[in-house]
């Protein structure tokens, strides 16, 4: 069986719903702070640019519906993403959905 990998319309709209939440959260548009992903099969990695440091906050596996991701937050103290974690500040913004990922991102690593 071959690997699911996120399909290109699917990445234009993850795209797209990112730039949205840019520009909503973090002083309307501001370069210096932002979300980005990156696309690696299945999995997409939600990573933020602060000024001119990266850092990886989530990764996100694809399910075949954009509005139901598997979620694994990036534990700094493993510098890994562990799918098991369920204790961290903003683990109630986890709802399946890309804006609440970066919501739950955002209150477990504060700008």
């Amino acid at each position: 069986m071959a690997e699911t990998i996120i399909p290109a319309k699917i990445r234009q709209e993850i795209i797209k719903r990112i730039e949205i939440f840019n520009h909503k959260n973090f002083n309307d548009g501001d370069e210096d702070i932002s979300y980005f992903p990156e696309f690696k099969g299945k999995y997409l990695y939600l990573k933020r640019i602060e000024f001119s440091d990266i850092s990886p906050i989530a990764r996100l596996t694809y399910t075949g519906n954009i509005n139901e991701w598997k979620f694994a937050i990036f534990k700094w103290s493993r510098e890994r993403y562990d799918p098991d974690e369920w204790f961290f500040p903003g683990v109630e913004y986890i709802d399946g959905t890309i804006e609440g990922a970066m919501k739950a991102g955002l209150e477990a690593y504060p700008v």
